[in-house]
């Protein structure tokens, strides 16, 4: 389930992101979509290729990843995230859900370490504002 307000555009300085064509209220799950989850040993093949930018760690103990097949993967990030993400590992997928209320034309963000309040860096230099 994707909502259908959600669209992918160009954004300056990050390639592609997400954005709404509507105003969505805080708490809202935007986006439930299924994973692919791949082996250790895949991941760390991954790894080595363009796809490390679109892959999530997957398990309790991430030692697996998982290619997210909705928009997932599109999000940026930020320090600052407007959406939270969500796995299920049991059900194999995730889940896109608003912090806050979006306004129209937004872009959504979400942090890439997996916690809103951790600001550890990431693996590519992050573009401020």
């Amino acid at each position: 389930m994707i909502k259908p307000y959600l669209y992918v555009d160009k954004t300056k300085g990050k390639g592609r992101g997400v954005f709404t064509k509507e105003r969505i209220p805080a708490g809202t799950r935007i986006e439930t979509s299924p994973v692919l989850v791949l082996s250790y040993d895949d991941t760390e093949i991954v790894d080595k290729t363009k796809l490390h930018n679109y892959i999530f760690l997957w398990g309790v103990r991430e030692t697996r990843s998982c290619i997210a097949l909705g928009l997932c993967s599109i999000y940026n990030h930020s320090y600052d995230p407007n959406c939270v993400y969500e796995m299920d590992f049991e059900e194999e997928t995730m889940s896109i859900i608003t912090r806050r209320e979006i306004k129209k034309g937004e872009e959504l963000c979400i942090n890439y370490n997996g916690d809103v309040t951790d600001s550890s860096p990431v693996w590519f230099d992050v573009r401020k504002k």
